[in-house]
């Protein structure tokens, strides 16, 4: 069973690269990356960092979480801490909850066999308040640890619609 997820995850894998490549090509994508978490689990210590340069403060942009998990991920949610450093250095800290099923407990997103890949928005029209590195650290705030079957985990941020 393990094999054919496997398989399965890779072949989403390279599908989901073609689709940030063939996104990345609308020119609407400003930042876009996943980190594939380990078979065993994604451990609280193992906090996933993405630096994002922003050149242009006065745009709106869209902020997506992307979370791809397994069909027999135990919960319908995932909460995240998501620490965020400033250009500045000032530092912000916030909890955020990842709806993944409804209250039926039919899994959200787009599903390909026994693989789920969500795109949850985060913030729209957001305008970053100052150019410079960003840097965004998400750190998994379940109780489980590890937790099981969330197998990556990402960021997009795309202009915004005007």
């Amino acid at each position: 069973m393990m094999a054919a997820i496997k398989h399965k995850l890779l072949i989403l894998t390279v599908f989901g690269l073609l689709s940030v490549l063939f996104a990345s090509c609308n020119g609407k994508v400003v930042y876009s990356k996943y980190e594939t978490l380990p078979e065993e689990g994604w451990k609280t210590e193992n906090k996933l960092s993405y630096e994002v340069d922003i050149e242009d403060a006065s745009s709106f942009n869209n902020v997506f979480l992307t979370v791809r998990h397994a069909d027999s991920y135990p919960y319908s949610n995932l909460f995240v801490f998501l620490t965020t450093t400033y250009p500045n250095g000032k530092i912000t800290v916030d909890t955020l909850e990842c709806i993944l099923a409804n209250k039926k407990g039919e899994w959200q997103g787009d599903g390909a066999g026994e693989i789920w890949d969500n795109k949850i928005p985060l913030k729209q029209n957001l305008r970053f308040p100052q150019k410079g590195k960003y840097k965004f650290t998400f750190e998994q705030g379940m109780r489980s640890n590890p937790l099981p079957l969330i197998m990556d985990f990402g960021i997009i941020i795309e202009k915004a619609d005007q």
